[in-house]
């Protein structure tokens, strides 16, 4: 049997699907590779397999199911690295229309008529000699704790990403879940200090999702804030649990409520999604979307677990073009200027590893 990072080069030069994944803090790689290149999708979530879906909640997600893939794991022995150097510049124009875009919605929630708004962007650079294998070791290298993955059907397209968000956890009836929001820059040696900025927004996660799980959860529990790493970014945590109410939600009904999540769309969530829809003048696509494991049965556990996590830090690759995907939470006291050059900091996760 070959080993997984055998099989990647060879399903991606045979145009054969693939998803090749290690969760966060882990020391196992796992794989789904496909037996055909059919394309199949859920909307259900009923189904056992590896799941992706998009930014828009109306579109199909694509399914990788057991029945039609051979699944591996195994024991990863690569060394981390701490940070990578690379030479990619994000344009002014670019620049200029993501400011643009971010004093317009800062005027719009001035108004009131948005609490919050994620607004984001797309960098495309040039990559030569593409090795698919490659880039994902050096995702893993660099990435320790986050769910970093390859993920690969030649009707969709090629997808690397290395996300800190946890869509949620759920083992039968019990969940886990997050809110992620507010962003600095590590610095060695120096306190972390939070921002009101940071704080509230935040807070607005949060009591986004409590409120929405209150219908359909019991024994809810809200823990503190904490400061998490991913990569060189410190960002915001609350982590969030409960139990679903029996016989009247389900996986689905709990996907549906959380995502997409404001720190990844807005507040009011249809408001703060119109304005994306109508402003940002690119489609997300999975991007802001979520991905992981559906309905798996491990033996661990008695149930079936699902694990997905919020596809943020990705890119997606074609005729050796590396579209990279970055945004920020815009609120009544961001500044256009700083909200910029966080999605430049954000964008370094990508670059780092088209840096041979």
């Amino acid at each position: 049997m070959n080993s997984i990072f055998e099989k990647i080069p060879n399903f991606y030069t045979n145009n054969l699907p693939f998803v090749v994944y290690r969760k966060p803090n882990s020391n196992k790689v796992s794989g789904f590779f496909m037996n055909d290149d059919s394309l199949s999708f859920t909307e259900s979530f009923t189904e056992n397999g590896f799941v992706f879906a998009p930014f828009e909640s109306s579109e199909k997600a694509v399914l990788f199911s057991n029945e039609n893939s051979e699944f591996l794991q195994e024991t990863l022995e690569i060394k981390s690295i701490s940070s990578l150097n690379n030479d990619f510049i994000s344009s002014e124009t670019s620049k200029q229309s993501h400011i643009r875009i971010v004093e317009k919605a800062i005027n719009t929630i001035s108004e009131n008529e948005l609490q919050k708004v994620v607004l984001s962007r797309k960098e495309v650079l040039e990559i030569t000699d593409l090795t698919v294998l490659g880039i994902y070791k050096k995702l893993l290298q660099t990435y320790a704790n986050a769910f970093v993955y390859v993920w690969f059907h030649p009707k969709v397209g090629l997808w690397f990403g290395a996300t800190p968000e946890t869509l949620l956890n759920i083992n039968g009836t019990s969940f886990e879940t997050m809110s992620l929001a507010g962003t600095q820059v590590l610095k060695k040696d120096e306190p972390v200090v939070w921002k009101t900025k940071e704080l509230e927004e935040q807070q607005l996660v949060t009591n986004f999702i409590e409120n929405k799980l209150i219908d359909i959860a019991t024994d809810l529990q809200i823990n503190k804030i904490e400061t998490v790493k991913a990569g060189s970014l410190l960002h915001l945590k609350t982590k969030v649990s409960g139990t679903l109410k029996a016989n009247s939600s389900n996986l689905k009904t709990l996907i549906r409520v959380l995502h997409p999540t404001p720190a990844v769309c807005g507040l009011p969530r249809e408001k703060a999604k119109d304005f994306i829809l109508k402003n940002e003048n690119y489609n997300r696509s999975f991007y802001t979307g979520f991905l992981g494991e559906l309905n798996i049965k491990n033996s661990t556990c008695t149930n079936e677990s699902s694990s997905l996590f919020v596809n943020l830090r990705c890119m997606s690759v074609k005729n050796n073009e590396a579209s990279i995907y970055i945004g920020g939470g815009i609120t009544k006291d961001s500044n256009a200027e700083n909200e910029w050059q966080e999605t430049v900091y954000k964008a370094k996760t990508m670059k780092r590893v088209l840096s041979f």
